[in-house]
């Protein structure tokens, strides 16, 4: 237990209040069965929303994420705490918040209670803040020698349209105050429809195993699941490792464990839509989550409760936060620019990259005070109600990237909205620790298209500029693999529909036998970079953005026709790797973006030259059959997202 300000041992005092909670019968004497099966709210029939949690699923993470302490200090646990004399306890923070402006908006619920054993001696309060941040008592009550004094706080949904959280105060002056079992409870349904989950995975067993051991270990978040399915696409099972028995133990009959062929994330996470709905019919929400996650099951009981209120069904997902560092959120709310074919644009008003135990320019905690709507969540973990597959469709076959954005504008195209709930969170690998420069880059250009034709205008030129504009960047950068790969995935789309037949495994392999002709899309080691000895490399690092793009573009156009290069080879950051930068370089040796090794791009005018031809080629066809290609594509739709087809897939498999 550490004090909650400064990381130091807690005080002999408030260690000696804890052991007297629990040796008269307090916080920590109820039984586990009579905790988990009071998840509702205690003994009220209210729908149990979200928990007071005070500590995070693991180490890893900061506990500042859930509440905050100071002055004073507190012993954490993670359903309850015990504050010390003179201590000041705010849940004011990423999870400890109930997003009351995404309540309002999108649910039937008008207010929510806060209920809250106490023991001890002190002030609970519930507070409330409006899009701009700013704070308000809503009720608050003090109590006095209690021994597990039920305390209820009310706040109505009744002036957070724009935005604006309730979150949990506490504060002690002569006497500790333990509180436990902090709940938020909502008006409970006629009928509380469960969650059924599904986790893709592809060889990441340890990864897989921990995220299947975090929801088998905590009894709320268990109970509010009707079935776990395991979507298994890996040539390593995780079913044949030793731990697989203990985890498969503690779910019990709640794991229905899949093997099959691989099918990308697309066909894992709709296997488990697909048996859902053969089971259940229409009456079922089914929650994706990656295998890779770190996982804070909280996040089934925010999303299962959330989803069980919304006034229509809704596609609720849960946001990401960086695993790498784990207080920074990737996104709160995205959008895509379909024909620009660009996923992960910030929506305006969203915090990007935002550091959640950190303040912005006004010295406030960044938090998303303003209700943010966005256009589609990435399906780290997203909860998808039947009644929307029903009248939709299934995800398409596109193996990978792309599936959750275009799902998602199909929804919204048919009236269904996407909410990107706050305080409902998982830990995913950083996305700017992924290099772009691999075999995945095919999909997401394929797919882009593939969306952009299905659900924008579809303007054949302007797309065209999108992709020149990709283009132009890889060759001047000396990717010619990557500009190869953005080529295959032009021509398989003009293909039409038919590329889907698959469910996209043969391009995997096609892919990667086509990258594996270019050398610079090979990752060495940084001791074993050949033919260049890396003790006579300078580092030389970029200048500043040129203020004039489109003209410097031009300039190192020129440069590469005419075989003139700055520097003769040099060693380039990943963060320095733009293109106006290493198109100065005969030969670059760039880190990756994983940081795991280098890439070594060489300048072959040549190649550039033929890959030139090749997507000028391309282009003109693209532009004179867009038209026919978006009515294509749109009209073969039904049939791809059918049942009968994803049938036929796992048959195939």
């Amino acid at each position: 237990m550490f004090d909650g300000v400064t990381d130091r041992p807690v005080s002999g005092d408030l260690l000696a209040a804890v052991a007297l909670k629990q040796a008269d019968g307090g916080v920590s004497a109820m039984p586990q069965e009579d905790r988990a099966g009071r998840g509702a709210g205690l003994d009220s029939p209210g729908l149990l929303a979200a928990r007071g949690l005070f500590t995070p699923p693991s180490a890893l993470v900061p506990e500042q994420l859930y509440a905050e302490v100071g002055p004073g200090s507190a012993a954490r646990a993670r359903e309850h705490v015990v504050l010390a004399p003179d201590t000041v306890l705010t849940t004011n923070t990423y999870f400890g918040r109930f997003p009351t402006s995404y309540w309002q908006r999108w649910t039937v619920a008008t207010e929510v209670e806060l209920v809250v054993l106490a023991s001890g001696g002190g002030r609970i309060a519930l507070h409330a803040s409006d899009s701009g941040g700013e704070p308000r008592i809503v009720d608050s009550h003090e109590v006095h020698d209690a021994h597990h004094a039920e305390v209820r706080l009310t706040g109505r949904f009744d002036k957070f349209v724009d935005g604006g959280a309730h979150w949990l105060e506490a504060t002690t002056t002569s006497a500790p105050l333990t509180l436990h079992e902090v709940r938020w409870q909502v008006v409970a349904p006629e009928t509380e429809r469960l969650t059924t989950l599904v986790i893709c995975t592809h060889n990441r067993v340890p990864d897989c195993l921990d995220t299947l051991a975090a929801l088998a270990g905590d009894p709320a978040a268990l109970a509010r699941l009707e079935t776990v399915y395991v979507a298994d696409q890996g040539s390593d099972p995780v079913a044949e490792h030793p731990r697989f028995a203990e985890v498969s133990a503690a779910l019990g009959s709640k794991l229905t464990y899949l093997r099959q062929a691989n099918l990308g994330g697309a066909g894992g996470f709709t296997r488990g839509l697909y048996e859902t709905l053969g089971r259940l019919g229409e009456h079922a929400n089914v929650l994706f989550m990656d295998d890779d996650v770190l996982c804070e099951p909280e996040i089934v009981v925010r999303l299962t409760a959330f989803a069980n209120r919304t006034t229509a069904p809704t596609i609720v997902g849960g946001q990401m936060l960086n695993l790498l560092h784990p207080n920074t959120i990737h996104v709160s709310a995205e959008s895509a620019n379909l024909e620009g074919l660009a996923a992960g644009e910030p929506v305006a008003g969203a915090l990007a990259n935002a550091d959640l135990t950190g303040v912005d320019e006004h010295g406030r905690r960044n938090l998303q005070e303003r209700r943010v709507d966005t256009a589609y969540n990435g399906w780290w973990s997203c909860l998808i109600p039947a009644e929307i597959v029903a009248e939709i469709g299934y995800p398409l076959p596109l193996f990978f990237q792309w599936d959750d954005v275009e799902y998602a504008y199909r929804a919204h195209g048919h009236g269904f909205t996407s909410v990107s709930l706050p305080g409902a969170g998982v830990w995913h690998a950083d996305f700017d620790w992924k290099d772009w420069d691999e075999w995945h880059r095919y999909f997401n250009l394929r797919n882009a298209l593939i969306t952009a034709a299905l659900h924008s205008r579809f303007d054949g030129k302007h797309v065209a500029k999108s992709l020149v504009s990709h283009l132009t960047r890889y060759l001047l950068s000396m990717q010619y693999g990557l500009a190869a790969t953005l080529l295959k995935a032009l021509d398989d789309f003009m293909l039409g529909p038919s590329i889907l037949a698959d469910g996209g495994v043969a391009a995997v392999g096609e892919v990667r036998a086509l990258r594996a002709r270019y050398p610079e899309t090979v990752l060495h080691d940084t001791a074993e970079v050949p033919e260049v000895r890396p003790g006579d490399l300078p580092l030389i690092a970029a200048g500043p953005t040129p203020g004039n793009k489109p003209a410097v573009l031009l300039k190192r156009l020129a440069y590469q026709l005419m075989d003139k290069k700055v520097h003769s080879v040099g060693t380039v950051p990943a963060e320095d790797a733009y293109w106006w930068h290493v198109s100065l370089f005969d030969t670059a040796v760039v880190t990756d973006a994983s940081q795991s090794g280098v890439r070594i791009r060489r300048r072959d005018r040549d190649l550039a030259i033929r890959l030139s031809r090749h997507a000028a080629r391309s282009l003109r066809q693209f532009v004179r059959t867009a038209p026919e290609l978006q009515r294509r594509y749109q009209a073969e739709l039904p049939r791809l997202a059918s049942r009968e087809n994803w049938t036929e897939l796992y048959r195939q498999g």
